[in-house]
Formats: structure tokens, sequence, C-alpha cells
């Protein structure tokens, strides 16, 4: 989408937001507004109310608004001070914090009127006036935290969208109605891969056996081939002395994201958000040599970070997860080679995972911002040079790219990849950043050509990602249609009556051997009912043996709902086992 279609777009949808808040404050005497932005699908609006609304409310909601569209009011922009502004929002706590904030920046406020019917503190943009809003529709209502703090009161938040055309809204909807199918949350439960439980705690996911026999194969999977790469997979521990993270600079300014200190034995200890410092202490623990470097250190890394209770989304976002991390320390003259190596292993971990580069993921080189001393380490000249390794090597590797200020680490510059879950929320899968800070603050050193002793740099890589973030992705890509080697249950034997169970054992001990997950499915059951639920459940193959197929030593194969016809066993397992072998 052009970049000027799409702001003319969300200028609508934040128009189209404003109208939901006016028709609310009219249908519903004592509501509060709070506050919503336009999305990049839509917009929503958080508002303040003692009774329930429900989307059964949605048609009388969507009437009003039709009706303030009618009108065509214009939307015009004002510029108060902030003590006028308080004035006209004096009963809404909500703006008034909101004016705490302008007034501590020593702003204006900005105000916008519809007409002379509704006035809302807002920086835009909007359109004209009311009537240019096209189609529009609420979709959802759901509950959330003021701010996005748990600590804070719970609001109820209205979703909605609006497009130009009636039938720019009619394939969205359509998109959403699949997106539901495909949703990482509902397949899980169908599938039974992974459950929570209050009582273990929010964003902590519970692997079942099945779900952790996917985890396990892309643990395999990467590990084996960073293994092939020259990485040098470690384990370290869960938790560290505070003090490492005070050195790395994350606390106290990531305390926030951080879980609670532990005191123990007179020291302080805490869960660990990220794994760098654990690595830096085994790069530390002997003399290095320039001979040794690039050294590449990996590890499935277990975290812990507090993320809010109203942003945990499935296994999209947790509180606990796995990150297939590295660190790689390197010359400052190696950091191009050994950043495009990783690009080249991440291009490859997706194409195995049948993920379209520019149409599933894309980078982003997410950059500083040299004037933020808060936030970002004060180093401008490695920072430019950081800047550009990172934009040479995506150009020359000729990726996909987009640019994005102000979204580095606080050490260094870094590549995301993106992707997109099913809802249309982006995401970070996979990052690659460029480390000059840490490295001093370590006061990391090896031994150069010269006999001296030299300061790497650090490259953070991760190759897959989260794994937790990685299965949800792929569970919606794959709408939970794993592919063979993927599947956490292969293949079910259906004998088709009490005489051919002999020969399904026997066919279920050809596939043991194989090393394939199968399942006996020889249950007082219809064959039909079988295949049913077989195919509910999203078994790739379904391998069905009656007279025909005990007299011909072979197995009738249904896949996906189509019946694939008769084959020799034999020939099904050196067929599915080169299917595994090659990932297809």
């Amino acid at each position: 989408m052009a970049k000027k279609e799409n702001k003319d777009i969300k200028a609508m949808r934040h128009s189209a937001e404003h109208i939901l808040t006016q028709a609310m404050l009219k249908l519903y005497p004592g509501l509060k507004m709070a506050m919503g932005p336009a999305t990049e699908d839509g917009f929503y609006f958080d508002f303040d109310y003692a009774k329930s609304i429900s989307e059964k409310d949605f048609p009388k909601i969507e009437k009003e608004m039709k009706k303030i569209i009618k009108k065509d009011l214009p939307f015009k922009k004002e510029i108060l001070k902030v003590s006028q502004a308080r004035k006209l929002f004096k009963d809404n706590p909500y703006k008034q914090e909101w004016l705490d904030e302008i007034k501590q920046r020593k702003e204006k406020a900005v105000i916008y009127k519809t007409g002379d019917e509704f006035t809302d503190l807002c920086g835009g943009p909007h359109i004209k006036s009311t009537g240019k809003v096209g189609a529009f529709k609420l979709l959802s209502v759901a509950g959330a935290y003021w701010r996005g703090d748990e600590k804070n009161k719970m609001l109820t938040r209205i979703y909605g969208t609006a497009f130009k055309t009636k039938q720019g809204l009619n394939e969205y909807i359509r998109i959403q109605k699949e997106a539901k199918k495909r949703d990482h949350r509902k397949l899980g439960k169908q599938l039974n891969l992974f459950v929570f439980s209050k009582e273990v705690g929010l964003g902590l996911p519970l692997f079942t056996e099945k779900g952790t026999t996917i985890r396990r194969e892309l643990e395999r999977f990467i590990v084996d081939e960073e293994i092939k790469r020259g990485y040098k997979h470690v384990c370290t521990p869960d938790l560290a002395r505070v003090k490492l993270y005070e050195i790395s600079g994350h606390y106290p300014y990531y305390k926030n994201d951080m879980y609670p200190v532990m005191k123990i034995d007179n020291d302080k200890l805490i869960l660990r958000p990220m794994s760098c410092p654990h690595h830096f202490m085994l790069f530390k623990s002997k003399p290095r040599s320039y001979k040794e470097l690039p050294l590449k250190i990996a590890e499935l890394a277990k975290m812990y970070r507090y993320e809010k209770s109203g942003e945990l989304t499935g296994l999209m976002r947790v509180r606990g997860f796995c990150l297939s991390d590295a660190h790689i320390f390197c010359t400052k003259n190696q950091a191009a080679l050994v950043i495009k190596e990783v690009i080249n292993l991440i291009n490859f971990t997706t194409k195995t995972l049948k993920l379209k580069k520019g149409k599933d993921y894309w980078f982003r080189l997410s950059l500083g911002d040299p004037k933020n001393k808060k936030k970002y380490y004060d180093d401008p000249a490695n920072w430019k040079q950081g800047e550009k390794i990172l934009k040479d090597v995506l150009e020359s590797v000729k990726a996909p790219y987009v640019t994005a200020k102000d979204e580095a680490a606080f050490y260094g510059p870094k590549i995301d990849v993106q992707m997109r879950n099913i809802n249309g929320k982006e995401d970070t899968a996979f990052t690659v950043q460029y480390d000059f800070c840490m490295p001093s603050r370590f006061k990391l050193e090896y031994t150069n050509e010269k006999g001296k002793k030299e300061q790497p740099i650090v490259i953070h890589r991760s190759s897959i990602g989260a794994l937790e973030r990685i299965m949800a992705f792929l569970i919606e890509h794959y709408a939970g249609n794993f592919p063979l080697w993927l599947a956490p249950e292969q293949i079910w034997v259906i004998p088709v009556g009490k005489q051919h169970v002999k020969y399904a054992k026997s066919v279920a001990k050809n596939l043991a051997k194989n090393n394939f997950r199968y399942q006996l499915k020889d249950e007082n059951e219809s064959v039909s009912k079988k295949i049913r639920n077989g195919e509910i459940q999203k078994i790739p193959y379904l391998l069905v043996v009656g007279d025909e197929e005990l007299k011909s030593k072979s197995v009738r194969i249904r896949s996906k709902g189509k019946d694939l016809g008769k084959i020799k066993l034999t020939q099904f397992i050196e067929k599915a086992k080169i299917e595994v072998e090659k990932k297809n």
C-alpha cells in the first residue's frame, strides 16, 4: 500500500473512532471515554462504563454512527493551553492524566471537534468531515486495563474497522473469518498441543506430549544446522546475580520487564530476561586469540520477562520462553561477513519452514536516535558504522526491508525479521543485533595478530526465534496441517474389521522400525468415524487396511480428505522417509 493511501486510510479510521465515541456518549449516559487509536487494520476505543456492553449492542451503536456520518460534520482542530483543556475534560480522570503528561512535556493541548457536537483530546490527523468515512463495521468487544497495566481499572474496549469501499470491508471480513479458523489458540486446544493454567501462572504455557514433539523437532533441526555451521552449543543457568545485569546495563533500566529480585544468602539473584551476559562470561573464562574469531556461542536458552497481562497472547507473547540464541564474537572487519552468514541461516530456516520472503516475513532495519542519550549508548561513530554495516549487508543479499527509527537495542542497531500473525499484528520473530557497547562494559578482549589486546564486536542473533512464538506462527501458517516431519502424530493405521487387526499391527510394527510417530486405531468404532477423527486431528496420513490390502501387503492412503489410492507398504515407507528427510 502506498504511503499516502495508507495515511489517508489511517486518518479515516481515526475519524471513525471519534464517531464511535460520540455515538457511545449519546447512547450510554454516565459513560467516560478513555483513549483509543487507529490501528493498522482498524481502530479501537476504551470506555469506562459501569454496565456491560456486548456485541449484541453493535447494531444500535452502528445505527447511531451512521446518523453522525449522514450529518457530514466537519472535523476542526484547535490548540489550547493545558489549563483550558482541563476545563473541557474536568470530569474525566483519563483525559486529566494525559494532560498531566502534556504539561510535563511543556506542550500545548490539541483537540478535535466534530461539528459543535463532540470534542476529544487528540493529535489527529482526521479527514475533512464525518461524511467522508467509507464502509465501517464494529468487530468485537473486550476488557482492557487502562494503559495496559493490570494494576489499573478494567475498561471496555470496542474494536472496529473502516475501508474506503464496501468491497474492501467485505474482503477484510472474509479474511478475518479464515483467520479465526487458523488462530493458534483455537487450534492449540483442538489439537491438544498446549494449555495454560491459572494455578501455574499467566503467560506460562504447558506443552502436552504432542506440542512437545513439535518443539523437539524444531530444536533438533536448528541445533543440528547450527552445529554444521560452526556454532558451539552451550548450557547456562536460568538465573544470575543482579550484578551481572547492572554491568550489562539492563538493570535498573529494564527492571520493570524483569521478575523481582530474590534475596538469598546475602546475595541478589534474578531470573534472566536474556542470555548475553552468561555467554560473555564464557568468552571471558579464558584468554582468547584472533585465531578463534569469529567465535559462535549458541544456546536454546530459557528466559523470563514480565509482560503485562493485557499483552499476553497465547504462545505469541508469554512470560517464560525458550530462545534459539547465539552471540558471535568477531573483529570489526569480520562483522559484515558474519551478519551475511546469519541472514543466510535465517533464509535457510524460513525456507525449510515454507515461509516466503517478502510475503510471510520481511526485514526491518531498526535504528537508534543519537539525540536520545538516555535510551541509547552514547557513541555516535560506532552507531553510524554499525548502521551502515547492517544496511550494506541487507542490500548485498537483496533482502526486502523497511527502516524503523528509534527501534534499536540500547547497545546498538539491529535487523529484525518481522512476521504478521493471522490477526494482522506484526511481531519480531528473529533478530540480528550489532553490539559495540557491551564488549566495553564487560571488558571483553582478545589478542590480535600483533600480540595486542583488542575489543571484539558482538553479533547477537536468533535463527528461529523463541520456540513458543515460532510455533504460534507455524500453527497459523499451516492451519494445523503440519508437514510430516513436524506433525506430532504422523500416521494412523486403521483396520477395517477385527480380521484385519493382525495385519494392521504388522504395519504399525514396520512404522515403528522406521521411527515414525503412529497410532494403531483398533478401537470398536466405524472406519468412517476413525477417518473423520483423523482428519479433525489433521493427521498427515491415514492408512486404511482391509481384505485387498491384507492380500497384497499394501495400504490405502488417505491424506487431507483425499483418497490417494493403494500402495505397497514398503513403497509408502520409503516415500514417507524421504518426505521427512527432505522436510517437504
